[in-house]
This record gives C-alpha cells, sequence and structure tokens, in this order.
C-alpha cells in the first residue's frame, strides 16, 4: 500500500500534473499495490480514474477552537 498524503493540494496547485498521476495509476501501478491518495477538492479526472472516493466533512475540530497547526502533525 501506498499513501500520497495531501497529494490533492500539490494537483490543486499544478505543483504535479494530473495527467501523469492519472496515467500512472490506469497504466503503470503494479496490479496488486493499492494507492491512497488524501486532499480535498479533488480534480475529477482523478475521482472517475479512482475505484472508491470518499468524502468526509469536520464534525468538531480544534481549529474552531483557535488551536492553530501544531508542529509535527499539520505543519
Amino acid at each position: 500500500m501506498v499513501v500520497l498524503d495531501e497529494i490533492n493540494i500539490a494537483l490543486r496547485y499544478d505543483y504535479l500534473d494530473i495527467g501523469e498521476v492519472v496515467g500512472f495509476l490506469k497504466n503503470s501501478k503494479p496490479p496488486l499495490t493499492h494507492v491512497v491518495l488524501t486532499g480535498r477538492n479533488a480534480k475529477q479526472d482523478l475521482i472517475d480514474a479512482a475505484d472508491l472516493v470518499t468524502e468526509m466533512r469536520a464534525v468538531k475540530h480544534y481549529f474552531e477552537k483557535g488551536v492553530t497547526a501544531r508542529t509535527g502533525i499539520e505543519k
């Protein structure tokens, strides 16, 4: 299993090419390798290529109480 945490942020800001990522997933990924891509606002091309898409929503988050990003966790 390969986890590409917050890759959708990199794709959103065009740090990575969506075509290359989707092309790899469709054509080059080893068949028994599971790839997990995380982050908000996934591009439609990535959603279309995925086998499973989950959307999460915050129910309660400590940021709402003024807690800033913590070293080693969010930054």
